[in-house]
């Protein structure tokens, strides 16, 4: 039986997409909460899940009273860091996983929206999913206007830049966060910059934005499918370990 990675889809317009891909083409199966809709996060990883992954979503990180099911996704991270079970938090998971930790999470000065480049800590050379990248300069997709701004000193910070200085992180050996959308191609930037007024806010507008992530869409691509199919080997590892 394939490995299943539980998926946790905070919004309508940011599903799996790209991810979800990388992951099967490597022998790993994805199973979906739309909790946008009302399905239920659970509090502790189900047995017969063997990651998961926590999408973006326009919410705060802390916005548990007007979306409840914040609440539980905090649990349900608390739960795999506990046994170190691959985890992959993105944009607002990424930021819920910083606070799952007692981390921090404000307002950016600016949002970071469009394509931004930050340095992969030389240190991550170690690292499963990060150790290819370690020491270079790489690109990601960036819609944010929160950030992480402290974590604990047992998180490991693996990529920043200055506007967002935490711009990867890891927990253990398994759990990671990360500021940005690998996810997304750029048909899905241009729906989110149809629908957000948030780009009026930089010094861009929305079409070069836009062209921005199409243009970069194939070193994308590039840069962080390999770094998500190493993710899956954990996941695969992980099954392995259970049986």
């Amino acid at each position: 039986m394939k490995p299943i990675v539980l998926v946790v889809q905070n919004e309508i317009d940011d599903p799996v997409a790209l991810v979800g891909d990388w992951i099967a083409e490597v022998g790993v199966d994805i199973e979906v909460i739309h909790a946008y809709r009302g399905e239920s996060v659970p509090a502790s990883l189900p047995a017969h899940i063997s990651g998961a992954i926590a999408m973006g979503g326009y919410m705060g990180a802390n916005d548990d009273i007007e979306f409840p099911w914040l609440t539980d996704a905090r649990s349900l991270m608390k739960d795999v860091i506990a046994h170190d079970v691959p985890f992959f938090g993105i944009c607002l998971g990424g930021q819920v996983l910083a606070t799952a930790v007692d981390g921090i999470v404000g307002p950016t000065p600016v949002p970071e929206i469009g394509v931004a480049t930050f340095r992969v800590s030389q240190s991550a050379s170690d690292d499963a999913v990060f150790g290819h990248l370690a020491g270079k300069d790489v690109i990601a997709a960036e819609w944010h206007k929160d950030y992480i701004t402290d974590l604990p000193d047992d998180a490991v910070v693996l990529a920043g830049n200055d506007v967002c200085p935490v711009q990867a992180f890891r927990i253990g050996k398994n759990v990671y966060g990360v500021q940005f959308h690998p996810e997304i191609d750029s048909e899905i930037f241009s729906s989110w910059a149809a629908t957000d007024d948030e780009l009026a806010k930089i010094d861009h507008t929305i079409e070069q934005a836009c062209v921005q992530v199409a243009n970069a869409e194939a070193e994308l691509i590039a840069t962080w499918k390999p770094a998500f199919q190493a993710w899956a080997q954990l996941v695969k590892d992980q099954q392995a370990n259970s049986l």
